[in-house]
């Protein structure tokens, strides 16, 4: 790291509520050379409602490579720069991601200034389990693509999580009813807001009820993960009635080196793994 380089400072925005912003958030951002902002016409009331005069650089989607490569040139010239998105923490469903990614190749401290999240406000007033958590932020708009990460998180145990946009909220909803069948989830709208709601119900009642009603607001969904006894006992039915070294071939077609799916065999089997050893052996001779 260059001794003259500036600083790149992640500031968490309010995600509703303005009493949600720091005050290390906005000393950093009153004190850095430059702001780069996801959408300079919204986060302009927000500097002004904090008496906030630093200059601002449009960083979005649109621009994120160059306008990256731009900003680290002046983080590398010895000027500070703060990166903010709409709402939220920085580098989570936004560009902020790429100059974090940029900003480390060069060189650069990157610093993360923690505040509001609404992935992490969802989840912990969803009901549903946080003990373990799979975030997918906005799936693709794109069918073949939506169907393969739904396809593959269909398996996972761990509590699911999606943000989704008002107007397309109901096809959403529809396909994680179809590829993940009728589980429970929370539909979380305008957090931290007046108006702060969250529907916690079946996916089939979720699509009913937005279909019913003209969605509003920008949502994040909390989805449960796949019942691990429910997964264990289809796992069961795959193997039961294969061989031991039929069963170490269907861990191994799917990736898993042989010493790794030496233990899964004997796991599911309740067996030592010498066992697993010499069956394989014997089929050999």
């Amino acid at each position: 790291m260059s001794m003259t380089s500036g600083t790149l400072y992640l500031c968490a925005t309010p995600i509703g509520n303005l009493g949600d912003m720091t005050a290390r958030c906005i000393e950093t951002l009153k004190g850095v050379d430059v702001i780069a902002a996801e959408d300079t016409r919204n986060s302009i009331k927000l500097l002004n409602h904090f008496d906030i005069h630093t200059p601002m650089t449009a960083y979005h989607e649109f621009n994120r490579f160059e306008k990256a490569d731009e900003l680290v040139e002046q983080l590398l010239s010895g000027k500070n720069v703060a990166c903010i998105t709409d709402a939220g923490t920085p580098g989570i469903s936004d560009p902020g991601e790429v100059l974090v990614q940029k900003a480390i190749e060069a060189g650069i401290r990157v610093t993360s200034l923690p505040g509001a999240s609404a992935l992490t406000t969802a989840l912990v007033i969803s009901g549903l389990s946080t003990r373990r958590f799979r975030f997918e932020g906005f799936l693709p708009k794109e069918k073949k693509e939506r169907e393969e990460i739904l396809a593959e998180v269909k398996e996972d145990t761990a509590t699911l999580v999606f943000y989704e946009a008002p107007h397309r909220l109901v096809r959403t909803l529809e396909d994680l009813l179809s590829a993940l069948g009728d589980r429970k989830i929370a539909a979380c709208r305008e957090l931290t807001k007046v108006h702060e709601n969250v529907d916690r119900l079946r996916l089939s009642e979720a699509v009913r009820l937005f279909s019913a009603e003209e969605p509003r607001g920008e949502f994040v969904l909390v989805v449960e993960g796949r019942d691990p006894e429910e997964k264990r006992s289809d796992e069961r039915k795959e193997w039961a009635a294969l061989s031991i070294p039929e069963h170490l071939k269907l861990y191994e077609d799917r990736g898993m080196d042989r010493k790794e799916a030496m233990k899964q065999v004997a796991t599911d089997r309740g067996i030592p793994k010498r066992e697993v050893y010499r069956a394989v052996v014997e089929e050999k001779a």
